[in-house]
């Protein structure tokens, strides 16, 4: 098996080799943002990621990180040039993997409690 070109998510893994211990070296958040870049420009690009993330595991749902009827409900809409749609569905899966990262990118919220 290849290692993939340099810039991919799976070389970028490779060469991490798990190590880092920060969610934001996690393999699956880079296929994410990989797929967010390439919904309008890369169709065969984005069913790969999509398959690479229904491979691997969300134990938050007990199943995959992109389950298989997602997967070809976001390439039926892309193929029906429906991005927005597309987009969203996509959004959906990332915040079932990862629901906390939206609160650690943008900080604490102040409240006045």
């Amino acid at each position: 098996m290849a290692e993939g070109e340099p810039g991919t998510p799976e070389a970028r893994a490779y060469r991490r080799g798990f190590k880092q211990k920060s969610r934001r070296d996690d393999y699956a958040l880079d296929l994410f943002e990989e797929a967010r870049s390439r919904l309008e420009s890369d169709l065969d690009r984005v069913d790969h990621l999509l398959r690479e993330l229904s491979r691997l595991y969300n134990p938050l749902t007990d199943g995959p990180i992109v389950d298989l009827a997602t997967r070809a409900r976001i390439m039926g809409l892309l193929q029906e040039r429906r991005v927005g749609e597309a987009s969203e569905l996509l959004e959906s899966r990332y915040r079932l993997y990862a629901p906390l990262d939206d609160a650690e990118r943008h900080g604490p919220s102040s409240s006045d409690a």
